[in-house]
């Protein structure tokens, strides 16, 4: 799960990259508010934690940008801006939480994981999809009941794909998830094919149907 961290101060930007980072999830982060945009408008993240006063520019004006474009990231406000009115007018304008500064991060990490919980997998902890079951909260697949051993890519990647199934996903797009902006730097993206080709392999050995599909010259698709 990738979130992009907006967030002009250093220190806290870094504790809460440390922090989230320790919870499994990819972290990026932009410290002005023309950073954020660029990466707002080039990427897709599964949670974006935005603070309201930015070097450049105002935070809100991003919140207003990303609907503008149509895009569905889950935003979490995290401002010391703590009035009922921000409150409301960040709710109102698209926010899906807000949370006033200073906070603890265990509390930040159960509120991403919440937002994430309730935007792509129907506000459960669990997935049940035929044979296959996944616990969101010990990030364990199932397979009628046998654990399948995945790697941390591997069980992103099924976690992306089951959160966007019926829909044909690049390779790009599947690099970028996995790796970020750094995946403008690789030359190709063949590690993907190698993760999926694990993935497949590991979810057929263990008796999964074969719901990951390969849409040649196109990407992959997961299918209900």
């Amino acid at each position: 799960m990738k979130i992009l961290i907006i967030e002009d101060e250093p220190e806290l930007a870094r504790s809460m990259a440390d922090y989230l980072s320790g919870q499994q999830y990819r972290c990026e982060t932009a410290a002005t508010f023309s950073a954020a945009m660029d990466k707002l408008s080039a990427y897709d993240y599964d949670c974006i934690l935005l603070d309201l006063m930015l070097p450049g520019g105002e935070g809100m004006s991003l919140l207003h940008e990303l609907r503008r474009l149509g895009k569905q990231d889950g935003v979490i406000i995290i401002s010391a801006r703590d009035s009922l009115d921000d409150k409301i007018q960040g709710l109102q304008t698209g926010a899906d939480d807000y949370l006033a500064k200073p906070f603890h991060l265990p509390e930040l990490a159960a509120r991403i994981y919440s937002l994430i919980r309730r935007k792509q997998f129907a506000n459960s902890n669990h997935i049940q999809h035929g044979e296959l079951f996944i616990d969101l909260l010990s990030r364990n697949a199932f397979v009628n009941g046998t654990e399948v051993p995945l790697t941390k890519k591997e069980f992103d990647l099924l976690l992306y794909f089951i959160g966007n199934r019926n829909r044909v996903l690049s390779k790009s797009i599947l690099a970028e998830h996995l790796s970020g902006d750094f995946a403008d730097m690789l030359d190709s993206h063949d590690f993907i094919y190698a993760h999926i080709k694990n993935l497949k392999r590991k979810l057929s050995a263990a008796g999964c149907a074969p719901y990951l599909k390969t849409v040649y010259g196109s990407g992959y698709k997961w299918e209900e």
